[in-house]
């Protein structure tokens, strides 16, 4: 996918290995902070039933693109603005390419995300994209905006053109790896022009897999699985403010842009996993409220908790079990902490 705090796809085959341990090579499985989507694709890949389920937008959308998407719709609703054609053999390629050829518009992100641009706040332009680049993608975005206004696109579609912008965006932003800031000078990669290009699409397994928004602490009450993969956020960061732009492209909203950074109000999707004081909370209702047997708890040396005091909240469940891996740190471009550190996988069975 891309660089996301807390991505495991390095991971993927200890997740998986473990999760046949517990329940063997069918059944249900819940990835109650999917992120990405990452874990859970590679679960329908596995032949699993999946329930997945995140609080950002942006992760509804790659969501619902990796695991309710089996083949590449064919947008019928656009045929009458002459995006489509009606005997269109790639129709998808076709919306591409209209949306790659829009004229620029100054809109959004022009002004608030390029160094053209001239923020309402007052702050000094700012650098997320060039000029050009954000230009493009108000273009884009404000386009996909009217199609859903008309109803010319169903969710689907819509999930998979903004889960295809998304990557796109990812490509040229102007970022050391997350984007709580934007970086002084032009990078290589961020002079690149903007371009929509086709995502690949898995097209086995296309059946019974669900797709839930909101806090993993509301849904679980209303979840069965036979198991729950948790991978929650380790740290104080948290991932709205992290990834500001991914949820405001995912929303297609027009959010005041606060401080120098250009934050959006982000405080309705403030997770209580990122504090000390309410996070051990979080797992016990969730693990609580959900109809489930089993767990799979992903979390990491550098975290809030330590392994000591995850296992005495888990042992309240049932049965807990602890494999170490030797993981690679999620770093910025300039961090200097260690690459190296202790990544923990957490089995309880009740």
């Amino acid at each position: 996918m891309y660089r996301y705090i807390g991505n495991k796809t390095k991971l993927l085959p200890h997740i998986t290995d473990r999760i046949h341990e517990m329940i063997g090579d069918t059944g249900t499985v819940a990835d109650i902070m999917a992120g990405t989507g990452s874990v859970a694709l590679e679960l329908r890949k596995c032949g699993y039933t999946v329930v997945a389920s995140d609080v950002m937008t942006y992760s509804y959308h790659h969501l619902v693109t990796n695991l309710q998407v089996g083949e590449y719709p064919n947008f019928p609703g656009l045929i009458t603005y002459g995006v489509v054609a009606l005997d269109s053999e790639h129709p998808y390629q076709d919306v591409l390419t209209y949306l790659n050829g829009l004229k620029a518009k100054h809109g959004f992100f022009y002004r608030e995300f390029s160094p053209d641009g001239k923020p309402l706040n007052g702050c000094l332009a700012r650098k997320y994209f060039t000029s050009d680049n954000a230009a493009k993608i108000d273009a884009i975005r404000e386009t996909i905006n009217e199609w859903i206004e008309g109803k010319a696109i169903t969710p689907i579609e819509e999930s998979l053109l903004k889960h295809t912008l998304i990557m796109a965006v990812n490509e040229v932003a102007n970022i050391s790896g997350t984007y709580g800031y934007f970086l002084s000078d032009f990078k290589k990669n961020a002079n690149d022009v903007l371009v929509l290009r086709p995502v690949e699409i898995y097209n086995e397994n296309t059946e019974g897999h669900t797709v839930c928004f909101g806090f993993a602490e509301n849904l679980a009450g209303l979840i069965t699985a036979d198991l729950c993969y948790i991978d929650p956020p380790y740290m104080k960061r948290q991932y709205a403010a992290n990834y500001h732009i991914l949820e405001t492209i995912a929303r297609g909203d027009f959010p005041e842009a606060i401080g120098k950074s250009g934050l959006r109000d982000w405080w309705d999707q403030h997770s209580k996993l990122c504090t000390k004081t309410r996070g051990l909370q979080s797992f016990e209702k969730i693990m609580n409220d959900i109809h489930c047997e089993n767990f799979l708890v992903s979390y990491s040396e550098d975290g809030l908790f330590t392994l000591e005091q995850l296992k005495e909240c888990f042992e309240k469940f049932g049965t807990v079990e602890v494999q170490l891996i030797d993981y690679n740190r999620f770093r910025s471009n300039d961090s200097k902490l260690p690459s190296k550190l202790k990544e923990y996988l957490i089995s309880v069975e009740r």
